[in-house]
């Protein structure tokens, strides 16, 4: 595994989804089962991630995942609960399963929130763009790494 990915990133001053901006590509290294550094070069703030990872519009974790998060009654069953993936995991090994979980489990139904989405059930607005930008995944690793209580 220890090869360098490309991954992408929208420009500077990039447009919201659907703009005729094109993602920069920007490449990343996998070490093992994890993605050591972080995205870009800076890491992410836990209390945005708190926000990005309860929300059910952009990051989507709450639909699949259950966890120490708001409103537990609409917390999804498909995926693991996520109380205590700071102890069971590495900032380095979230940070690899956010960008890309389809590295590790070809057969997960976890998007790779950080790469290329494709293919014909991808709405034409999100072809070629990220789910979420660098600083988001950032801020997703940064909050998750401090869910220590199992």
């Amino acid at each position: 595994m220890g090869a360098a990915l490309l991954a992408l990133t929208a420009p500077a001053g990039a447009q919201p989804v659907g703009a005729t901006d094109v993602p920069t590509l920007i490449a990343y290294e996998v070490a093992g089962d994890a993605i050591t550094g972080p995205l870009g070069g800076t890491r992410g703030d836990a209390d945005r991630g708190a926000k990005l990872v309860a929300e059910r519009q952009k990051s989507l974790c709450v639909l699949c995942h259950s966890g120490p998060f708001p409103d537990p009654h609409l917390q999804g069953n498909l995926a693991p609960d996520l109380k205590g993936v700071g102890v069971r995991l590495s900032e380095g090994q979230i940070r690899l399963r956010v960008v890309d979980m389809k590295r590790l489990n070809p057969a997960s139904i976890m998007p790779a929130y950080y790469g290329l989405p494709a293919g014909e059930r991808v709405a034409a607005t999100w072809r070629g763009r990220p789910i979420l930008e660098p600083g988001e995944i950032e801020d997703i690793v940064a909050y998750l790494v401090t869910l220590k209580d199992e």
